[in-house]
Order: C-alpha cells, then sequence, then structure tokens
C-alpha cells in the first residue's frame, strides 16, 4: 500500500514582511468595525461641524473682499451697512482678531484661521472622537481575549509589536478620518473661497500645525483605549472605564476651577470690586465694546484660544490638557507653564498605557 504525502504544501511565492501583517490586521479590524451602523452614522456626523466652520471662512473671506476688517464701532462710524454675509465676517474678525480701527489683512487672517481650527478641533472633534474611540477601541483586544483568539495570532510568524501596530492602526485611522482630514478640507476650503490662491502660501503653516495637532491628539487618547481593552474580556467593562476616565477627569477639572475661583473671589474683596469697577469705567471712557461672540459664546472663545487665562488645572483632564497642548502647537498660548504641564500628563499616560498593553499581550500566551 503506497504512503501518502500528507504533509504540508511547500510555499512557492513571495513571503512578505511585516508590514504586511499589520496592514491585514488593521484592515481586518476596520472592516468589522464598519459593519456597526452607529459607527457609519458617528463618523458621517463628525463632518457635519465642518460645514459649519467653513462658512464662517466663506464670511470672512467676503469681508476682506468687501474691505469690511474693521471694528464694528468703525464700521458704525463710517457709515458702513451693517448686515449681509460680509458683517458676519466682521464678526469674525473683530472676535477672533481683535480688530480696533484699520488691520492688516494677512495678519488678521493667519490669525483668524488658526483660532477657527483650533476651536473645530478642540470643540466638537475632540468630544466625537471620545465617543468613536468608545464605541470601537473596547472591542478590539477584549473580544480576542474573550474568544481567545491570541492561540491563532501568536501560533503563526506575528510578533507582539506588530499585534500592537495594528490594532493601533485602526484607530489611528479613525483618529484622522474624525480629525485631520475634516481640518485639512477646512483649510482647503478657506483656500478656495479667498480672494486670490497666494492665500495657500500666507497660511502654509497651518496643514503642518494640523497634523502635529491630531498627532497629539491619536497618540495618548489610541493607547489608553487599547490599554483599557486589554485589562478585561468584557467590552462593555472597557468602554466604561474609557467614558468614566474622561467624564470624572473633567469633573475634577471643573470643582478644582471653581474651588480657584472661589478662592480668588474671597480673598481679594473689595480690591477686586474696586479694580473691576475701574476697569469697567476706563472701558466705557475709551469706548471699547466688548465682542457680542465674546460676551455669548465662551466656551467657544475658550476653545479658540481667546480668553488668556492660564488654566493651571489642565493637565488634570485629558481633555483640557489636550487642548492646551493643542493651542501650543497652533501658536496661540505657547507659555511653557501653560503647555508643559498638560503634555508631561500625556507623555505619561501614553507610556503607561503602552506599557500595560504590552504586558497584557503576552500575559495569556506565557501563561
Amino acid at each position: 500500500m503506497p504512503l501518502q504525502d500528507v504533509g504540508y504544501r511547500p510555499w512557492n511565492k513571495k513571503r512578505c514582511g511585516p508590514s504586511t501583517t499589520i496592514w491585514v490586521i488593521a484592515l481586518t479590524g476596520i472592516r468589522l468595525a464598519w459593519e456597526s451602523r452607529w459607527l457609519r452614522r458617528m463618523v458621517f456626523f463628525a463632518w457635519s461641524p465642518a460645514l459649519i466652520f467653513a462658512a464662517s471662512f466663506f464670511a470672512f473671506e467676503q469681508a476682506v473682499d468687501e474691505g469690511r476688517l474693521t471694528s464694528l464701532g468703525t464700521a458704525a462710524q463710517r457709515g458702513r451697512n451693517l448686515d449681509g454675509v460680509g458683517m458676519l465676517g466682521t464678526v469674525l474678525a473683530d472676535a477672533l482678531g481683535g480688530n480696533d480701527g484699520d488691520v492688516d489683512v494677512q495678519t488678521t487672517r493667519h490669525l483668524v484661521w488658526t483660532r477657527l481650527l483650533l476651536a473645530f478641533m478642540r470643540a466638537p472633534q475632540a468630544m466625537l472622537l471620545a465617543a468613536v474611540l468608545g464605541l470601537v477601541a473596547p472591542t478590539l483586544i477584549s473580544r480576542d481575549l474573550r474568544a481567545k483568539a491570541w492561540l491563532i495570532y501568536f501560533t503563526r510568524p506575528v510578533g507582539r509589536a506588530e499585534y500592537i501596530l495594528g490594532k493601533s492602526l485602526i484607530l489611528f485611522l479613525l483618529v484622522l478620518v474624525i480629525t485631520m482630514l475634516p481640518a485639512l478640507a477646512l483649510w482647503f476650503t478657506g483656500v478656495l473661497v479667498s480672494p486670490s490662491v497666494s492665500v495657500a502660501f500666507e497660511t502654509w503653516d497651518l496643514p503642518i500645525r494640523i497634523i502635529a495637532a491630531s498627532l497629539i491628539l491619536a497618540i495618548p487618547t489610541v493607547f489608553l483605549a487599547l490599554a483599557y481593552s486589554s485589562l478585561t474580556a468584557e467590552s462593555r467593562i472597557a468602554s466604561f472605564a474609557w467614558f468614566a476616565t474622561w467624564v470624572a477627569c473633567w469633573i475634577a477639572h471643573g470643582a478644582l476651577t471653581t474651588a480657584d475661583l472661589v478662592a480668588s473671589t474671597q480673598d481679594g474683596g473689595a480690591s477686586t470690586v474696586l479694580s473691576a469697577t475701574k476697569a469697567d469705567q476706563a472701558s466705557r471712557s475709551s469706548k471699547i465694546e466688548v465682542s457680542p461672540l465674546r460676551r455669548n459664546f465662551r466656551w467657544f472663545a475658550r476653545a479658540a484660544g481667546i480668553d488668556t487665562g492660564q488654566d493651571r488645572w489642565a493637565w488634570v483632564s485629558p481633555y483640557h490638557a489636550l487642548g492646551a497642548v493643542q493651542a501650543a502647537i497652533f501658536g496661540i498660548d505657547t507659555r511653557p507653564s501653560s503647555w508643559w504641564p498638560s503634555s508631561m500628563t500625556l507623555l505619561l499616560m501614553s507610556v503607561s498605557s503602552l506599557v500595560i498593553l504590552s504586558w497584557r499581550i503576552t500575559a495569556p500566551a506565557s501563561s
């Protein structure tokens, strides 16, 4: 009776390197995640705020085209009509550029565009990103632990680094789709609606700042989300830990900031009231008006970096720490005391998450 060869068939084709393994893991994870209707809806919704900010770019450039870049008081004194799209651009220039009389168009444009892009990345996109990562990240590793998929992964020539990079690339691509691509599209929209294409050379640094700010946003959040996913086989627990971290740190930041405000009010006493009265009288005598955008939309003023007050508790909350570092990247607040503690928080969060992630990936195989 002849013997049959039941061994493995030889592989005569070209072997791929580790980079192919990373892309296979990433593309498979993206394909599985994209099957969720909630994820598709949230990604679509993440681009919706870009339409509002694009309208702001158009209104500002319309004001530039109509020669309206003056303060509201100066425009009224000169008999300018206070209506139309260009008038909205005047309000933006007055609020974001701090106009008082005639201004330099190039300087004001760069400042207004910078603050609009910073507000776009800090206010709507960062919150939407937290929601998307909380939906996708908890299942990436916890599902493998629950199904014991690591037995299949690590019996093949897949190393720990390839596995972590492949899983991280899934979330990195989502971060780029939600933050970097809409911000770059906004900058490109501003160039298209501007009077001249030379505006692209005047604002050439903004795309670089957008990419850097997106990477600063992606690295700590991705590693933290994957670390939570690796600590448990239940994705619900990882999802709860992710959202609890953001909410609890936000509440702690608000409590500490409020305590500082109350303490400064009590310590100031009558001197605070007197200085506020003098400042109010001085503003009235000089006829300096407070911008309606700054007065009614303080959340936007803080997100855009108009509020020059230093947030000394930003390092407590990941959201506020990311905002402080992004403000430094965009050149809005470059004081080391503003971004240095926050950058240390993000660095510590990234390193500790990566250590936990590396330990948990090899723990099932070594046990």
